[in-house]
């Protein structure tokens, strides 16, 4: 429970809120508007400090009687995401005062910033820039070089907004490392590859930072299979070996990237189901599809991959046409796949790969966690409990998910329509029930589907 002190001025907050709120802004002169701005504007700075800092707190707290990691049980009770709770402990953590390990008290590791965030005068994009700047500075960069300038920052970010602090930033940065000497340590921190989400026309964007070793492999198979004529899906049958004939160079009008989009395929196409490339989860490293007999009959529809891609069944019919894929089929009007019981406590391979289809990914409420990242769990009675190893039992759950049940009091069952429900426990004031992510199709079904 709250302190009488806290749960007072929390009230009283609430109740400066609403009587702004019912302002009539329109009777307000422009240099009244300007200012009750600016005063707000300081306010939810100030909010933004008290958010961080209690985020970054929960971290330094054990919470798994809660059920699961602090940035997991922080998103679920605010309803933000997973990855905004992380940023906001990150963020904190070096404006946060320290204590030594004898228990004196020590500075934040940013002081300068750390001041004129508390005191309301930046706002998260000063932060994010002045961070950015520290982080991306050199390793052999003296630490009294790097404190200065943080507090030139500092100083600079109550003057300017974030856009023009970022520009100074850079001029400090080149100052700073004129010669843009970077270490190989330097280097290997940038490396990134960050695929994104996948948009509503099918396609998906990707950051890519290579490493100069990465770039090297990958710089002989684009010269290769990215060559005009190579790997072309509009030739009758591409050329993925040897050269192409003159006449495929010569019609080929794709541009640069696009060959070199349709040389990664082809370079990753012939690797998966590689022996060599060992197992995932008990499956060979490869594409696993599901649709439906109707929608592949018709060549109309959507396929999903185990990582939750939809795939035109166009593509999936090309797809197919190659080896080392796995192609499950369910019937697209009741939903059912086939029955596979399992005395072991361990799910078949052919258990996994009908998860996929009925699943596709964790069942979790809200959960994104696809097929190939989830694991397989007893979903109406857990194995120790006497449960049973049976397709109709199981289902897919994240390991964090997954591990709510193990030691966070959360429950699951099976519903008669094959779904999972999810419990939470009585003393936590969280919603529970079933996912409806990986089966978008079930929020607007047809008119003929409709009852």
């Amino acid at each position: 429970m709250l302190s009488i002190e806290v749960g007072e001025a929390l009230d009283a907050i609430d109740a400066a809120r609403t009587t702004l709120a019912k302002l009539d802004l329109t009777a307000l002169t422009v240099m009244e508007l300007l200012e009750i701005a600016a005063r707000c504007e300081k306010d939810a700075r100030h909010d933004d400090v008290i958010r961080h800092d209690l985020s970054h707190e929960l971290h330094q707290r054990d919470v798994s009687e809660l059920g699961g990691a602090a940035h997991r049980v922080l998103a679920d009770w605010l309803r933000i995401t997973p990855a905004e709770a992380k940023r906001r402990a990150r963020v904190t953590e070096p404006l946060a005062p320290r204590m030594s390990l004898t228990g004196e008290p020590m500075a934040p590791h940013q002081p300068g910033t750390a001041a004129a965030w508390r005191d309301g005068g930046l706002d998260r994009e000063h932060v994010r820039v002045i961070q950015r700047f520290l982080a991306e500075l050199p390793f052999d960069v003296p630490v009294p070089v790097r404190e200065k300038a943080e507090g030139v920052l500092a100083e600079h970010a109550l003057l300017l907004r974030p856009d023009q602090l970022g520009r100074l930033a850079n001029r400090l940065a080149l100052h700073i490392n004129p010669d843009g000497e970077f270490s190989d340590q330097d280097r290997a921190r940038k490396r990134s590859f960050v695929l994104g989400r996948q948009q509503s026309d099918g396609m998906s964007e990707a950051r890519w930072w290579l490493t100069p070793e990465c770039r090297a492999y990958l710089e002989p198979l684009l010269a290769k299979y990215g060559a005009p004529g190579m790997c072309n899906p509009a030739d009758q049958t591409a050329i993925t070996d040897g050269d192409p004939a003159p006449a495929q160079v010569e019609t080929d009008t794709r541009t640069v990237g696009q060959r070199h989009n349709d040389a990664l395929m082809a370079v990753l196409r012939a690797t998966l189901g590689n022996p060599k490339l060992g197992q995932h989860k008990g499956l060979p490293v490869t594409v696993i599809v599901s649709t439906t007999l109707q929608e592949l009959q018709d060549k109309v529809g959507n396929g999903v991959t185990g990582g939750g891609t939809v795939v035109p069944i166009t593509d999936v019919i090309r797809m197919a046409r190659h080896s080392y894929h796995y192609l499950t089929l369910f019937d697209g009007v009741t939903g059912r796949t086939l029955w596979l019981g399992r005395t072991k406590r361990i799910a078949s391979a052919d258990q996994r790969i009908v998860l996929h289809a009925k699943d596709r990914g964790c069942t979790a409420p809200g959960c994104s966690v696809p097929g190939y990242n989830a694991q397989v769990h007893h979903a109406a009675k857990d194995w120790s409990d006497g449960g049973s190893t049976n397709i109709d039992d199981l289902g897919f759950a994240c390991p964090p998910d997954n591990q709510l049940v193990e030691t966070g009091g959360w429950r699951t069952r099976k519903l008669s329509n094959g779904d999972t429900e999810w419990i939470p426990p009585p003393h936590l004031p969280l919603l529970g029930g079933t996912n409806t992510y990986h089966h978008p199709e079930r929020l607007l079904p047809k008119d003929d589907e409709k009852d």
